[in-house]
C-alpha cells in the first residue's frame, strides 16, 4: 500500500511540475471526438447516429498515470473518446 500511495504521489509531482514550467511537455490536453450514440433496434441489430443536439464533444485528459485536477488519464480516455454511446 506505502508504494502505490508512493507511486500517485510520484505521478502528482510530476504533473504538477510539468504544468507550473509550460513546454511542449504539457501535461494536459484536449481531446476532441464526436457523439455516436449506439440505438439498439427491435430486431436485435443496433443503429448508430450522430447525436444532434451535441454532435461533438471535448475531453479534458493528462498525460500522468493516475487522474489529477478532474482529467482522465490519456491512456484511458484515448481508446473510449470515439465509441459508440449506448442507450
Amino acid at each position: 500500500m506505502a508504494a502505490l500511495a508512493v507511486l500517485y504521489v510520484g505521478d502528482y509531482l510530476s504533473v504538477r511540475i510539468r504544468a507550473v514550467h509550460p513546454k511542449p511537455a504539457d501535461p494536459f490536453e484536449s481531446l476532441n471526438g464526436l457523439r455516436i450514440l449506439a440505438i439498439p433496434e427491435k430486431n436485435g441489430k443496433t443503429e448508430y447516429e450522430l447525436d444532434v443536439q451535441n454532435p461533438e464533444q471535448t475531453v479534458c485528459c493528462v498525460h500522468s498515470l493516475f487522474p489529477h485536477y478532474g482529467c482522465s488519464p490519456c491512456w484511458y480516455v484515448k481508446p473510449k473518446i470515439n465509441k459508440p454511446i449506448p442507450m
